[in-house]
């Protein structure tokens, strides 16, 4: 999903429910609660992601990428196959621990369509990159089996370097490409911000665990300081791209 960076997790000593196993941490009932929204939130995403990728191939111009990215969307089915289990394993319902995530999740690709295949390799970097930050952020502060089953999904599928190769090759082909692109892009930004906010307000044990009250969560100031993370890594995807932020 993006580039793997597990810098946010890794940074934090672990103190708190970070130093606990699932276990133990799961006694605590508002922070099982924000665990099974976080899980819920991420396995539909996966599974979005999977339905997507699929459908980008079609409009993929030759048969490899067709074939790379009906690769990416098998790995991403995966991943929501393990989320799935998982929340099973916890005795959350899945489809009820996805269901609250569905309708802006939707939303947000059905503002976000692409118009072709370019715009869909964006999206696939930028935007899904966006959301694999801020779940990392969020990894963080998870007990330790939680922390390494979120990590582990948000491997990159391959999306990442397969992407930035095709755009930058698009851009050098046809160097009015880059125009087109940088602007949606600066737009699938302020989406994705603006639907990872949507979702975290409208949870009440996900917003807690967010803004302090379940063990070691994020107070305010870190709130803002994790969306500037978020935004100065999308900078850095952005050149990559060969695009200006």
């Amino acid at each position: 999903m993006g580039t793997p960076d597990n810098a946010a997790a890794d940074a934090h000593t672990h103190t708190g429910i970070a130093a606990q196993d699932w276990a133990q941490a799961s006694a605590e009932p508002q922070y099982r609660a924000a665990v099974i929204d976080l899980l819920g939130a991420l396995a539909y995403g996966e599974l979005s992601a999977f339905e997507r990728l699929a459908e980008d191939a079609k409009l993929a111009p030759t048969m490899d990428d067709k074939a790379e990215l009906a690769k990416m969307a098998s790995a991403e089915f995966h991943h929501f196959e393990r989320l799935r289990e998982r929340l099973a394993q916890i005795e959350a319902e899945p489809n009820e621990a996805m269901e609250p995530f569905a309708a802006a999740l939707d939303e947000f690709h059905r503002q976000t369509a692409p118009s072709d295949w370019l715009e869909g390799l964006v999206k696939a970097y930028v935007g899904d990159s966006i959301a694999s930050d801020f779940y990392r952020e969020v990894a963080a502060r998870l007990d330790s089996d939680t922390r390494d089953l979120v990590l582990a999904v948000l491997d990159d599928t391959g999306h990442a370097t397969f992407a930035v190769e095709k755009v930058r090759a698009a851009i050098e082909a046809e160097p009015r490409v880059g125009g087109r692109l940088a602007l949606w892009a600066r737009r699938l930004m302020g989406e994705a911000l603006s639907q990872a906010q949507r979702v975290v307000a409208d949870r009440d044990a996900l917003s807690t665990m967010l803004v302090g009250g379940v063990a070691d969560g994020f107070d305010l100031a870190e709130v803002g300081r994790m969306f500037s993370r978020i935004t100065e890594a999308h900078t850095k995807r952005m050149a990559a791209l060969g695009l200006a932020a």
